[in-house]
């Protein structure tokens, strides 16, 4: 997936993976196929990047820095964040 070039491409990315994922989980009423439950993980791991990115966008605005210069990060970063 390319990265999105503004907050409200990173939006449209994260809702296009909700919608799938609910379409997954609805089709699937009895329990998730193992394919299906790798691609619903790799979509959270998505949208948590995704989201690490609109934030560090953010940051850069707030700091008078250009937010395109926002880089998304790995999954092994942002997935090791402490929450």
């Amino acid at each position: 997936m390319n990265q999105p070039t503004s907050d409200a491409e990173i939006v449209a990315q994260v809702d296009a993976l909700i919608a799938e994922e609910r379409a997954i989980e609805h089709r699937s009423p009895d329990g998730l196929s193992a394919e299906d439950a790798e691609r619903v993980r790799a979509m959270h791991v998505e949208r948590d990047r995704l989201w690490d990115l609109k934030r560090e966008r953010q940051a850069m605005r707030d700091a008078g820095r250009d937010p395109g210069e926002a880089v998304e990060r790995s999954a092994e970063v942002v997935e090791r964040y402490q929450q």
